[in-house]
């Protein structure tokens, strides 16, 4: 799209309702704007996409698709997009992030810190994770996707559209392939299916970068870039400290050596985090004046062409109007600013007299906890007030007064601490196996635990309870409480009993019995020799046991070998259980004259005969 063509929408209102107010940022694939919500009355951003795809039936096609599945994306870490549509050009609804991007930091020189990418990078890997359970792999992780609300919380932006524009075999402006090749995982360039790896990859690409400010193996072309990639795997400078480790596991050229998964890459880093000293508060870089301004629709900036609605019908009345209500209202803007300026002096002066003025410090995106140190270092006290919200439980969200401003030495900041997103109702889930209630709460945005105790009612495998059992805020931890059946029951000593008297007992005490029989030397025939499970053992309840009965020693009775050869006595030895020792000649069809023990005597099985030739 060209620059005219970009120009030329400020002003227009896509779909009767997103008056385009000022672009904001650009990209491969279209212009974003600050916009308003006539209807709504609310700021937000609307990405234009380029013209030239408004003539693509397959990109429109795929581009409602994943246009609807980004827009039932909900989590604090995931760019929300709240409307999309085709005015003469695609559009989409986005919400209106402040802190910028990113890409932006990096172009104005601000580095992070190891342990400020850290935090950065586990943050992702939980949108990343969350999308990627749902099947939605984002193909175009770079820092111009990465974006800061106004308490430095990242937001992944443009899930979705990656997919749609190279299934439209869209190319960029400059002819280049889609998506940025300095950011792609090697796999990219040779036409595989991509998986989650494949954003984890690019994740560690740009956590690198965000603390060196080069991205790794990168090529003078695109293809080379690529085939680089293919072959050689990202070492990491020893400036990422323990964040180096993951970032190497991350980029790791072979994709089955990588991270499985976002989640065990957001462990990684969790570990990495736990080494690394504490990280201090991103430089945001904003979006502007644009951003700032009070009155979301009058558009400020260098244009000398008033603001107009496509849908009016005279520009010209629109451009007189607008003429007089600036002349209307310059006068009270001046009497405005002499009000403040005089306000200013009164605050000086009384701040003076009170106590030394401290400035007030950036406190918000800071846990609490770190937040009052940092208030304290300071001089400042603070009091503590905890609302609903989607940023991680313990964040800070807003302070008063603000940073930047002055209070005296000794005064209080009061910080406003986020307990979460508001408690929603559970599914109903007690009494259904573990897998379905599991199922039944991730789907509704829950984080499923799973604690097995033992109940005397409630069948193995069924919930019990659920821990908190009404309520959880949205993305928080729900413990699911699974029975494990009965208590077990400890096997009673049967030994020396007979098998009868021994069934009874294990009747008593909610066991069944099973019967083995087995030859012992010790122990008489008919009497218990021992239990499987063993005696004190404990044993599911109405389980079986086997009871281990003697039956007695295992003997055999001696044969008669008299007259026999060696031949047929050595026969007779093995089918009587016992074996042959022979004394004297036994060759040339020599008979047995005499054996010891003698014809019929009772011995062990396996014993010893003697035979005499």
């Amino acid at each position: 799209m060209s620059g005219s063509a970009v120009a030329d929408l400020v002003g227009r209102v896509l779909a009767g309702r997103y008056r385009l107010l000022a672009p904001i940022g650009a990209g491969a694939s279209g212009q974003v704007y600050l916009a308003d919500d006539v209807r709504l009355r609310r700021r937000v951003a609307v990405k234009v996409l380029h013209a030239a795809l408004a003539d693509d039936a397959g990109f429109l096609r795929r581009f409602r698709t994943e246009a609807q599945l980004a827009a039932s994306l909900n989590h604090p870490n995931v760019m929300g997009v709240y409307d999309w549509g085709d005015d003469g050009v695609p559009f989409m609804v986005l919400e209106l992030l402040v802190g910028g991007s990113m890409r932006s930091m990096l172009d104005r020189g601000i580095r992070l810190s190891p342990a400020q990418s850290a935090h950065v990078g586990k943050q992702v890997t939980s949108a990343l994770g969350y999308a990627h359970g749902r099947g939605l792999v984002h193909r175009d992780i770079k820092p111009a996707n990465l974006l800061f609300d106004e308490h430095a919380i990242v937001r992944v932006a443009d899930f979705g559209l990656a997919r749609a524009l190279a299934e439209a075999s869209w190319t960029e402006p400059a002819g280049t392939v889609l998506g940025t090749a300095r950011y792609a995982a090697p796999e990219q360039g040779s036409g595989v299916g991509l998986d989650g790896r494949g954003d984890l990859y690019s994740l560690g690409l740009v956590l690198s970068e965000a603390v060196t400010g080069v991205v790794p193996l990168v090529a003078d072309t695109p293809l080379g870039t690529l085939r680089l990639r293919d072959v050689e795997s990202v070492q990491a400078p020893a400036l990422l400290g323990s964040l180096g480790v993951v970032v190497e596991r991350a980029c790791r050229a072979d994709l089955t050596q990588r991270y499985p998964d976002a989640s065990t890459m957001g462990a990684a880093l969790d570990d990495a985090i736990r080494v690394l000293p504490p990280p201090g508060p991103l430089h945001l870089t904003g979006l502007g004046e644009a951003s700032d301004d009070p009155h979301p629709t009058n558009v400020v900036g260098t244009r000398t062409d008033p603001l107009f609605d496509q849908d009016s019908r005279s520009r010209t009345a629109t451009t007189k109007s607008a003429d007089q209500n600036g002349r209307r209202v310059a006068p009270f803007v001046l009497a405005a600013v002499l009000m403040l300026a005089v306000a200013g002096v009164v605050f000086a002066l009384s701040n003076s007299a009170s106590g030394t003025p401290v400035t007030v410090p950036i406190l918000v995106g800071t846990t609490a906890d770190v937040a009052q140190s940092r208030a304290n270092e300071a001089g400042l006290l603070t009091s503590v007030t905890k609302r609903n919200a989607d940023d991680p439980i313990g964040t800070v969200i807003a302070q008063q007064p603000r940073s930047g401003g002055f209070i005296s030495q000794g005064g209080t900041v009061e910080l406003i601490v986020s307990q979460g997103p508001k408690p929603t109702a559970l599914p109903p889930v007690v009494g259904l196996a573990t897998a379905e209630a599991q199922a039944a709460l991730e789907k509704a945005d829950y984080v499923v635990a799973v604690d097995e105790k033992f109940n005397e009612t409630i069948a193995a495998g069924i919930v019990i309870s659920t821990n908190p059992p009404k309520r959880a805020a949205r993305f928080s931890t729900v413990e699911l409480i699974v029975s494990k059946g009965p208590t077990p029951i400890p096997v009673p000593d049967v030994k020396g009993k007979s098998f009868a008297d021994a069934a009874k007992a294990l009747q008593d005490a909610r066991l069944g019995a099973t019967q083995v029989d087995e030859f012992n030397d010790t122990v008489p025939a008919g009497q218990v020799i021992r239990t499987d499970p063993a005696a004190g053992t404990p044993a599911a309840r109405d389980s079986a046991v086997n009871v281990v009965v003697s039956k007695g020693p295992d003997v055999v009775l001696v044969p008669d070998f008299k007259g026999q050869t060696i031949d047929q006595a050595g026969a007779s030895a093995a089918s009587a259980g016992v074996q042959v020792q022979a004394q004297g000649v036994f060759t040339g069809g020599k008979r047995v004259r005499a054996q010891d023990p003698a014809q019929g005597t009772q011995v062990k099985r396996g014993a010893i005969v003697t035979i005499f030739f």
